[in-house]
């Protein structure tokens, strides 16, 4: 377990009922062995003899009321209360987002609540949910470990169990200090709807501290602790003259008209503020603003009208938009900004990248779930794959002090890879990859015979010119690898299945070639068997994404069968 999770479990120590100092000798032993026993009771099927069920995310956990009663007022007035939908012969059901209405608590809080209201003891973090995927950051502060605490926190307080609620708002303390202002803000939100006030104090001191601007703490603070970070932030402005306080208060009003008119959709009046005021988008950190809080529509919009606004425009903070919109995960914006020539490179003043801000605040359970057919992909784990494929494809990761020819190469072979991709998929499914080339843009590029060269490969991909200098060639393989990033992007959105089918096949080693004719006869018939299952696997992709997408106007004869007579490389793809 890392450090944070650890020091989570030893502060529980002060309250500890099973392992209190005060009780020397056999006595520790003996409450050791009490506690161990209630927790079979919580833990181990054979000692089920739970009286009641209690819903959490769907799955169904055992409680016996007699002892949640005992432990927790909250449970204790739930319970007496009558209920004629339950049956006389079955256990009671009770749903835990009918019995709490503040906040979402989930399975991993609510197993840990439960193992202390049972045995007295606090568990250590649930890594799964409380830390990040980022694998330098030690999870003593990443947002995942700060969510967490926030949300066992509003459990113990709605539950009322004081004990702990006294342990998790130490916990969060020693948070404040170390996390970033942004992710002070759930801390201070807890402290204020549970009246934790020394906790409440600690945070607002911090946040006045800051260097998060006015509009972000209006948007996200209570008007009464935003009055009060307000007025703080003006004591500590005292000796300042007043003309330069009433030029900021003038900006500000302008300003703040702005951000309004992106918040309610108004583009035309956005324009019009723009134009009766010297105050620019820039000025406004407008984009920021809208990456934050706005629909991805409104970005977009924005990104396209030409306004002036920077993508690469740094805040207060040191945050350009695209580090802005890594906070929000929304794959949307992400891929907008990026289209719009935003830096993956750039990092903020503590140098991290957008990749590492959304790693940071994703968590392992979030990250770990594997994409299912039919369902929505999880955003987390989408705006880490878009970004870290825009690393990936980004020429100067690693290679900052390259020349021309060696990018060149290495864009080279980046190319061959999405080329097969591309090509295996017009292979597959005609109908769909040309409406996600036609989305991409991707017919202003050259024609990608890919696979269906003879060799595998597309003809002279290169396009060898001697008199094209190597910069111009680097820009031509990159456009035209852009092309085929956002063809694979666009086709991932809109044909989520077919686009799983793609990915099996190309990360399947056996699949060297599919000329049914080559081999012996045993290859034959094995290069026979796997091309009906690729059928099989083509087809069923195709309906499932014509059934979810409610798309009438596409027949199942416009997904082909792959030719029994194409020969898929698999050479150049990247291990």
């Amino acid at each position: 377990m890392e450090s944070g999770h650890e020091s989570f479990a030893t502060s529980s120590n002060v309250s500890n009922e099973c392992n209190s100092p005060q009780e020397p000798g056999p006595n520790v032993d003996h409450l050791s062995n009490l506690c161990g026993s209630l927790e079979k009771l919580l833990l181990n099927p054979e000692y089920d003899y739970s009286d009641a069920e209690i819903v959490v995310e769907g799955i169904n956990v055992s409680v016996n009321r007699c002892i949640l009663a005992a432990r927790s007022q909250f449970f204790h007035e739930k319970f007496k209360e009558k209920n004629e939908n339950f049956l006389k012969n079955e256990k009671p059901k009770y749903l835990l987002k009918d019995l709490v209405c503040v906040a979402s608590i989930g399975y991993e809080v609510f197993m840990v609540l439960l193992n202390y209201l049972y045995t007295g003891k606090i568990k250590s973090s649930p890594s799964e949910v409380s830390s990040c995927v980022d694998n330098a950051c030690a999870h003593d502060a990443c947002r995942p470990a700060i969510n967490y605490a926030v949300e066992l926190m509003y459990a113990s307080s709605t539950f009322q169990i004081k004990e702990l609620v006294m342990v998790v708002e130490r916990y969060l303390d020693n948070f404040v200090d170390k996390a970033t202002p942004e992710d002070v803000i759930p801390i201070l939100l807890v402290a204020f709807h549970r009246k934790s006030n020394q906790l409440l104090e600690h945070c607002i001191q911090r946040v006045a501290r800051s260097d998060l601007d006015n509009a972000t703490l209006e948007k996200e603070l209570p008007h009464e602790v935003l009055t009060d970070i307000k007025s703080r932030r003006l004591k500590s402005r005292q000796g300042t003259e007043q003309e330069s306080l009433e030029e900021d208060s003038l900006s500000e009003k302008r300003i703040r008209r702005i951000l309004k008119a992106l918040e309610s959709d108004d583009i035309e009046l956005l324009t019009l503020l723009l134009e009766e005021s010297n105050v620019t988008l820039n000025d406004a950190c407008a984009l920021h603003y809208a990456a934050a809080y706005c629909n991805s529509k409104v970005v977009n919009e924005v990104l396209e009208l030409g306004l002036g606004a920077d993508v690469n425009l740094q805040n207060s903070r040191g945050y350009n938009v695209l580090h802005v919109a890594a906070r929000r995960k929304e794959p949307s914006i992400i891929m907008g900004l990026l289209a719009k020539g935003a830096s993956v490179l750039d990092t903020t003043r503590d140098g991290h990248t957008a990749l590492s801000i959304c790693r940071r605040l994703t968590r392992l359970k979030d990250y770990n779930d594997p994409p299912k057919q039919g369902k929505v992909t999880n955003k987390d784990r989408l705006c880490i794959d878009v970004l870290e494929r825009e690393m990936i494809r980004n020429p100067m990761i690693g290679s900052m002090c390259s020349s021309s020819l060696v990018l060149a190469d290495e864009l080279l072979m980046r190319l061959l890879l999405f080329e097969n991709r591309v090509a295996l998929a017009r292979m597959l499914f005609p109908q769909e990859a040309m409406l996600a080339m036609e989305i991409a843009h991707a017919d202003s590029t050259a024609e990608f015979t890919g696979l269906s060269a003879t060799n595998g490969l597309c003809k002279n991909p290169r396009g060898v010119d001697l008199n094209e200098l190597p910069s111009e060639q680097v820009k031509r393989l990159q456009d035209r690898l852009g092309a085929l990033l956002k063809t694979v992007d666009t086709g991932r959105r809109f044909f989520p299945n077919c686009s799983e089918v793609l990915d099996r096949l190309l990360e399947d080693d056996k699949l060297d070639s599919l000329m049914l004719e080559s081999g012996t006869p045993e290859e034959q018939r094995s290069k026979k068997m796997r091309y009906t299952e690729l059928k099989d696997e083509v087809m069923e992709a195709f309906k499932k994404d014509k059934a979810e997408k409610n798309w009438a106007g596409f027949s199942t004869s416009s997904s082909s069968s792959c030719s029994p007579k194409t020969n898929v490389s698999h050479k150049n793809r990247k291990k």
